[in-house]
C-alpha cells in the first residue's frame, strides 16, 4: 500500500495482490448454481404470493412449480457435475425464460436470477495445467505424490527470498523489496504503547492499524541504534519478556542487527523463573512489556547483572513516567536519559528517540557486515515439561536454513498448480502464539517477513474469534489445543437449538465422508453442496472468509479433527519439529495434505530410526520403519547453553540428534507421530502403550474437555479426565437432572460418571485390549499455563498433573490393588 503511517482498517490490500474480480470469476460455477437455486425458489412462490394470480387455474400453478423444479435441478446439477455446467447453464436460462412467458417469476426477478446464473454456469471453463491437460476444479493436485517427488521439486527451486545471509540481512532485503506493502497490523485500545502517537498512530478503538515495510524498517533502524546507545554490543544477551505484539517483532530484528543475542522469557514465568531465565544466559539487558512484568524483574534484580531495562508501554510516575526522563547531551555530546527516578529504565519510545538521534547508515551497515551466519542469534529455553528448561543455542544459520526450507515447501513454485495455496507477499497471518516459543518465532515471524507478508497481532488467544474476522487472514499458525477449542466453539453455537445441532452434525459427517472418498458421486456432491451452503460457508466467514490453510505444530493433532476441518474446506497442515531444530523438520505439503501424518521432511533434513527402543508388537503393527526419530540438518542446534552433559546426551556418537519421539515412516515417506519416548507407558504385563493416540481420540469429544492417560508400571491403562462442564450442564438441563452447582461435587456425582463412561466406552472400541481405558477419575480443574499444568505452548506437564491429582491416581490404582487383594484372599 502507498501510505507509510498507520491506518485504521480491518482488511489489507496490496498493490500486487491478485485482483478480486479474478477470484470471483474463478468461482462463477458456484455463484451461477446458487443463483439458479434462488431463481427456482422465486419462480415457485410466484403463483402463491402475487394477488393478481390468486384465482389462476391450477394448471398455471403446476406449470410454475415445474419450471421452478427444472431450474433448481439445473443449478444443483451444474454444481455437482462441473464438466456439464455449460449444458445445465443453458437449460437454466431456457427454463427461466419459459417461466417469464407464463408470468411465473415474481416481478421477473426470478427470471433475471435464472438467466444470470445460467450464463455464469454456461461460460464455465475447465482449469488447465501447464502441460495443457484439463482437470476439474475439485481435483486435488499432487495426490499420491511421494516424499522424493516433493523434495526434488523443492531442491530445484530458488527465488529472491532464499539466500545464505543473516536474519538482519534477510529483513533488510525483504523490507527493500516490499517497501510499500503492509508489514504489520496492530490493534487499538489494548496497550498503553509508548510509541503512540509520535512513532505510530493509534487507530480507532478495536480496529487494526497498519504500518508498511518502509515504516517498520525505519523503526527497526532507530531501535538498533538506540540499543547500541544503551550498550548492546556483539554477543550481548538481552531478554525479551513480553506478549506477542508488534513491538516484540521490531525489537527482535533491531537487537539482532545491533549484534545482540535474544533470549526469551514466557510472560507466565514467576519471579523465580524470570531470575533463572535471565541469569542462566547472563543477560545484561531486558525488554519487558509493562509495569507488571517490570516488577517481576525488579523483585529479583539483585541476583541479576542487568545494565538496562526497556519497557514497551508507558511508565507511571513511580517509575519515571510522565516525562520524568528527559533526553539531553552529556559532556561528550552523546545523547542520554537524565533526571529520571532511575537512569537504567527506559520506555521503548525513549530508545527510539535515542536511536533517531544517533542513527548513522554507514554504522548500521557495518553492524550487518560484522554479523556472520555462525553467530549466535538466540537462546530459547525449552518450555520444561520435565525438569528445568535448557537453553537451546540457535545461530543465524540455523534460523536462515529453516526459513529457506519452509519457503521451498510453501512458495508459489512453477511446478505447483496455481489453485494450490502458497505463501507469498499476498499472505496475511494472525499471530497469537508466544513469540518466545520458536514455532511462532520462525513460522509466524521470520518466514512471514522474509516472504513480504503481513503479520497481524491478535489482542490475545481469547480474542482470536473476534480478531480473525477483522483481519481476514489467509493463514495462521497454532497448536492442536486451539483447533480443538475452535471446533468446540462451532459445536457450542450449533447446540443453541436441536435443529441447528442436527444440521451441524449432519453437515460435519457429510464433510468428513466427502473428504475421505476419492471420487464422490453425484449424490454425495449434492449433499456436500447443501452442507456447504447451510454450515461450512458460515464457518469460513467466521474465520474471516480468506483462510487458505492453517498450520498446526507444537503437539499431536487428532486425525479426526484434521479431517473434520478438511471436510469443511479448512485445511490444517500438520507439521513437526523441536526447539533444537529451529524448529520445523517436517510439514504436510499443501498439494497433498494427509491428516494423521506429520508430512514429509523438509529439504536437507536427514532422518533415520532407532528401532531398538520399540517393542516387537509395535514393529509388527507399523507399515514401515518405526523407532526414535534421529535427525541431521543445517537447522539443527550445536547444543545447549553451558550444558555440555545435556548436549552429549542429545546426540549419538556419529552426530545424529535424538528427538525423543517415537515416529513411523509410512507410505511415500510421510511420517506418523506415535508418542514421546519418555511418555510411553510400559504396563506391568510388558505391553507398551502410547498415550498420545488415546488422548487424541477425545479431541473432538463433546463430553471430555481434557484427558491424560496413565498406566506406567501398572496392570492396566487409566485416565484423569476434566469434563466439559458447559456441555454437562446443558445435558443435565435437557434431561431434567438436578446437578450440584460446585464442579468438584459434579465430579463426584455418579450420574456424571456414567455420562463420561459412555464416551470412554465408545472411544475404547477403536483400541486393542491393552490400550483400553479401564478406570478413570474426574477432576474439576482445567489444566492451563496459568496453573502450571500446561506449558506456554499448551503441552501437558504430566509430572505436575500427577502431583496435583495424586489422590485421584491413588484412588484408581489403590482400588485396583484392594480388589486384587480381596480376590486373592
Amino acid at each position: 500500500m502507498s501510505e507509510i503511517e498507520s491506518r485504521s482498517t480491518g482488511h489489507r490490500t496490496n498493490a500486487h495482490q491478485t485482483p478480486t474480480y479474478r477470484r470471483l470469476w474463478a468461482r462463477r460455477p458456484l455463484f451461477g448454481s446458487s443463483l439458479l437455486l434462488i431463481a427456482g425458489a422465486l419462480i415457485a412462490i410466484a403463483p402463491f404470493e402475487l394477488p393478481r394470480y390468486a384465482n389462476m387455474p391450477g394448471a398455471f400453478t403446476s406449470a410454475g412449480l415445474l419450471f421452478a423444479f427444472l431450474v433448481v435441478l439445473c443449478g444443483a446439477a451444474a454444481y455437482v457435475q462441473p464438466s456439464l455446467s455449460t449444458f445445465f447453464g443453458v437449460g437454466g436460462i431456457l427454463f427461466s425464460i419459459a417461466s417469464l412467458m407464463g408470468a411465473f417469476s415474481v416481478y421477473s426477478i426470478g427470471t433475471v436470477f435464472g438467466v444470470v446464473g445460467g450464463v455464469l454456469c454456461a461460460v464455465w471453463e475447465p482449469a488447465v495445467e501447464s502441460e495443457g491437460e484439463a482437470v476439474t476444479s475439485g481435483e486435488a493436485v499432487g495426490k499420491n505424490m511421494t516424499a522424493a517427488d516433493c523434495r526434488t521439486a523443492e531442491t530445484d527451486y530458488s527465488d529472491e527470498v532464499i539466500a545464505d545471509d543473516t536474519i538482519p540481512r534477510m529483513f533488510e532485503a525483504s523490507a527493500n523489496r516490499n517497501a510499500r506493502r503492509d508489514a504489520q497490523m496492530y490493534k487499538a485500545g489494548i496497550y498503553d504503547r509508548s510509541l503512540v502517537p509520535d512513532v505510530v498512530k493509534e487507530p480507532t478503538d478495536g480496529q487494526f492499524g497498519c504500518i508498511s515495510y518502509a515504516k517498520m524498517q525505519d523503526i527497526v533502524h532507530n531501535f538498533a541504534a538506540g540499543f547500541r546507545e544503551l550498550g548492546v554490543e556483539d554477543g550481548m544477551r538481552v531478554g525479551m519478556f513480553a506478549n506477542t505484539r508488534m513491538e516484540w517483532a521490531q525489537c527482535d530484528f533491531a537487537l539482532l542487527a545491533a549484534g545482540g543475542v535474544v533470549t526469551t522469557v514466557y510472560t507466565e514465568s514467576s519471579p523465580t523463573q524470570v531470575e533463572y531465565l535471565l541469569s542462566d544466559p547472563g543477560a545484561r539487558g531486558v525488554v519487558v512489556e509493562n509495569e507488571t512484568l517490570l516488577e517481576r524483574v525488579l523483585e529479583v534484580e539483585d541476583n541479576l547483572d542487568l545494565e538496562f531495562i526497556v519497557v514497551m508501554d508507558e511508565l507511571s510516575e513511580a517509575y519515571g513516567g510522565d516525562n520524568a526522563f528527559t533526553l539531553s547531551d552529556d559532556e561528550n555530546g552523546d545523547v542520554a536519559a537524565s533526571d529520571g527516578i532511575r537512569d537504567d529504565i527506559y520506555t521503548l519510545a525513549e530508545v527510539h528517540e535515542l536511536g533517531a538521534s544517533a542513527f548513522d547508515e554507514d554504522a548500521y551497515e557495518q553492524w550487518l557486515v560484522d554479523r556472520s551466519l555462525s553467530d549466535l542469534a538466540s537462546l530459547i529455553y525449552t518450555s520444561g515439561t520435565t525438569g528445568r528448561p535448557k537453553g537451546v543455542r540457535l545461530t543465524h544459520a540455523n534460523f536462515r536454513a529453516n526459513v529457506n526450507q519452509i519457503r521451498r515447501r510453501f512458495a508459489p513454485r512453477p511446478d505447483r498448480d496455481p489453485d494450490v495455496p502458497s505463501l507469498d507477499a499476498d499472505a496475511t497471518t494472525l499471530s497469537f502464539l508466544p513469540l518466545a516459543h520458536v514455532f511462532e518465532r520462525t513460522a509466524g515471524h521470520f518466514v512471514m517477513f522474509a516472504s513480504g507478508g503481513t503479520v497481524a497481532y491478535a489482542e490475545s488467544a481469547d480474542t482470536v474469534s473476534e480478531d480473525i474476522v477483522r483481519v481476514r487472514p489467509t493463514t495462521a499458525t497454532s497448536v492442536p489445543r486451539v483447533y480443538e477449542r475452535i471446533f468446540d466453539s462451532m459445536r457450542e453455537q450449533a447446540s443453541e437449538s436441536d435443529v441447528k445441532e442436527r444440521i451441524f452434525n449432519w453437515a460435519v459427517g457429510v464433510g468428513r465422508e466427502y473428504y475421505r472418498v476419492a471420487d464422490p458421486g453425484p449424490v454425495l456432491k449434492a449433499k456436500y453442496f447443501v452442507a456447504n451452503q447451510l454450515v461450512f460457508s458460515q464457518v469460513k466467514e467466521q474465520m474471516g472468509g480468506n483462510i487458505e490453510f492453517f498450520i498446526s505444530g507444537g503437539g499431536s493433532l487428532s486425525k479426526e479433527l484434521a479431517e473434520l476441518f478438511q471436510g469443511m474446506d479448512l485445511t490444517i497442515l500438520e507439521g513437526y519439529g523441536l526447539t533444537e531444530t529451529a524448529p520445523v523438520l517436517t510439514v504436510n505439503p499443501p498439494e497433498d495434505p494427509r491428516p494423521g501424518t506429520l508430512g514429509v521432511p523438509l529439504v536437507d533434513v536427514e532422518t533415520k530410526f532407532d528401532e531398538t527402543v520399540v517393542s516387537d508388537d509395535q514393529r509388527e503393527k507399523a507399515s514401515g520403519p518405526i523407532g526414535e526419530l534421529l535427525v541431521k540438518g543445517p537447522n539443527l542446534t550445536e547444543g545447549y547453553w553451558m550444558n555440555s552433559e545435556a548436549t552429549a546426551n542429545a546426540f549419538t556418537k556419529d552426530g545424529w540428534f535424538r528427538t525423543g519421539d517415537i515416529v513411523e515412516e509410512a507410505d511415500d515417506g510421510y511420517l506418523v507421530y506415535h508418542d514421546r519416548l519418555k511418555q510411553l507407558l510400559v504396563l506391568s504385563t510388558g505391553k507398551n502403550v502410547a498415550p498420545g493416540p488415546i488422548e487424541d481420540a477425545f479431541a473432538t469429544s463433546p463430553r471430555v474437555e481434557q484427558i491424560m492417560v496413565l498406566g506406567d508400571d501398572e496392570k492396566f491403562v487409566s485416565a484423569l479426565i476434566v469434563p466439559n462442564f458447559e456441555n454437562l450442564r446443558d445435558w443435565a438441563d435437557r434431561e431434567g437432572i438436578d446437578l450440584p452447582a460446585d464442579e468438584a461435587a459434579m465430579c463426584d456425582d455418579p450420574r456424571v460418571e456414567q455420562w463420561i463412561r459412555a464416551e470412554v466406552t465408545e472411544k475404547n472400541k477403536q483400541f486393542s485390549k491393552s490400550e483400553k481405558i479401564k478406570k478413570f477419575e474426574l477432576v474439576p480443574v482445567e489444566w492451563t499455563p496459568e496453573n502450571d499444568l500446561l506449558t506456554p505452548s499448551m503441552k501437558m506437564k504430566r509430572r505436575n498433573i500427577l502431583s496435583r491429582f495424586d489422590d485421584a491416581v491413588d484412588s484408581i490404582y489403590g482400588e485396583a490393588e484392594a480388589e486384587k487383594a480381596a480376590t486373592s484372599s
